[in-house]
């Protein structure tokens, strides 16, 4: 099996107008020895707002980082006003992020959607990288294994997934509160999720998949989340929006690479 690249994604929801996207950006590719590209071991992925996709796209040409959707619709094409279609995405990204804890609370996405979601981008060369996790009130009830069996079983359910697919463990009450999950939770979740996969698409499969971890990650603990066993990543939300700050983490999660 080939080691699995650790990954360190930027999240920059419904943040940064063409200015503010563009300053990121020279930040994040300034000074050349030390731009966030050159980083060895590690597979950086922005995931800026619709708008600045292309922009964002142009700024990163040639240097390996991909850019991302934040969501799409499922089908190519219909009467979905303000929608994206995974057509229209695949001409200017290679990536999306499926099922943020934000689109499941504010937007009602079920497991079901998304099973549609990760087939169609798939069929059009896009990446996804599908978030799972449980809410406050799950978690103290001791369901947080049950709502990660459930959530990844109804999204992959039929799916013949690559051996590099990506998942994404983001607990909704870490997301945006500052407080992260300790390194045990997240490792603990990550592989039960690893153990899902394995039992959809066999140990290949399981073995090549990268589970990120999400939630109030920032430079002072993205280190140790990288450095758990069922851990290959970060998705970063805040923290991504400060080019010194999301270069931390990138070199964090960069330097955690164990080969796996």
């Amino acid at each position: 099996m080939a080691p699995r690249i650790p990954i360190s994604a930027g999240n920059w929801k419904m943040n940064l107008d063409n200015e503010a996207a563009d300053d990121l950006c020279h930040a994040l590719l300034l000074p050349d020895d030390d731009a966030i590209h050159q980083v060895e071991g590690v597979q950086v992925v922005l995931a800026p707002g619709f708008l600045q996709i292309e922009r964002v796209r142009d700024h990163f040409a040639g240097t390996g980082v991909g850019v991302a959707g934040q969501n799409m619709h499922a089908r190519d094409s219909g009467a979905f006003t303000g929608e994206v279609s995974p057509a229209q995405l695949a001409e200017v990204a290679s990536w999306v992020i499926l099922g943020h804890s934000e689109r499941r609370q504010y937007f009602c996405e079920d497991d079901g959607a998304l099973n549609g979601k990760v087939t169609a981008a798939l069929a059009h060369g896009l990446r996804p990288i599908l978030c799972v996790g449980e809410t406050t009130q799950e978690r103290q009830a001791d369901r947080t294994t049950a709502v990660l069996t459930r959530q990844v079983r109804q999204a992959l359910d039929g799916i013949d997934l690559p051996h590099d697919f990506v998942i994404a463990y983001e607990p909704l009450w870490a997301i945006g509160s500052g407080q992260a999950a300790t390194a045990e939770q997240a490792q603990a979740a990550a592989a039960v999720i690893r153990g899902l996969v394995r039992d959809a698409a066999g140990n290949d499969v399981a073995d090549g998949c990268r589970i990120l971890y999400g939630g109030s990650v920032k430079p002072d603990n993205a280190g140790e989340f990288a450095a758990q066993t069922d851990i290959d990543g970060a998705l970063v939300g805040g923290a991504a929006l400060d080019d010194q700050n999301f270069l931390a983490i990138t070199r964090a999660v960069a330097g955690s690479d164990q080969g796996r």
